[in-house]
């Protein structure tokens, strides 16, 4: 009977015993596994930092490439517009010079030697025409308005010669006889009026004779300048030269 209790007694101590290690196992085994959560937790933490801190880093370097764009539209906008008003100025001065073929309305001139008989006593040439009257001609049109001109398709510029050169007539050195055409782009009825006038140019032509046709048209075309513009002496007054010339 006692080597039964103390049997009982050592198999309950053994279990107690048993027990015991069982829960210390189990409270270090919850204790190291807690350890290893706050460190994942910590390691976790850190990594969110340093990627919020790299997302802020290229948020910024996003606004500054933006910003870049920007500048570079607001440049190519400002170049652009520079651009256009060159290429405007450019087109305007085209015209001017006469480099530009240009149409619109205006006056056809046409003028052909006299018919007329000559009279015992009469100076022959009045009765055929010269460079003298095609100059006349051109500036009573160049006074009424007129924004181009040419003769038989000579586009008329500010080096252009109108010269007697024996029975013909020198325009952009290319020689004509009559009948000359001239053309004018400006108001029909001023530049005509500004021919027909009592007492002008072609009162005078028609007293000899020649034969002035003067037509108005809505449209008349006249080519650009195809010659070759060549300035050997003159050059642009620089800022320092102005008032110092004679």
């Amino acid at each position: 009977m006692l080597k039964k209790a103390v049997g009982q007694v050592s198999i309950a101590f053994v279990l107690f015993l048993l027990g015991l290690m069982i829960s210390l196992q189990y409270k270090t085994i919850q204790y190291g596994g807690s350890n290893v959560n706050v460190q994942r937790i910590e390691e976790l933490t850190s990594q969110i930092k340093k990627l919020e801190s790299d997302k802020k880093g290229l948020a910024n370097q996003v606004n500054a490439l933006q910003n870049k764009l920007a500048d570079y539209e607001n440049a190519a906008s400002k170049v652009n517009a520079v651009a256009n008003a060159l290429k405007e100025d450019n087109e305007k001065y085209k015209l001017m010079a006469g480099l530009e073929a240009v149409h619109g309305p205006g006056v056809i001139v046409t003028l052909n030697d006299s018919t007329k008989q000559i009279q015992p006593g009469d100076n022959a040439n009045n009765y055929i025409i010269h460079d003298t009257d095609l100059l006349q001609v051109l500036n009573e049109l160049r006074a009424a308005g007129a924004e181009a001109l040419s003769i038989n398709e000579e586009r008329i510029i500010a080096t252009t010669e109108v010269r007697c050169v024996g029975p013909t007539v020198d325009v952009n050195n290319s020689r004509f006889a009559a009948p000359f055409v001239i053309k004018a782009i400006g108001n029909p009825q001023t530049l005509q009026a500004a021919l027909e006038l009592k007492g002008g140019i072609v009162e005078a032509l028609r007293y000899w004779g020649i034969q002035v046709n003067i037509k108005t048209s809505n449209d008349i075309t006249i080519p650009a300048y195809n010659g070759v513009i060549q300035f050997k002496y003159s050059k642009p007054l620089q800022a320092q030269d102005k008032g110092g010339g004679q």
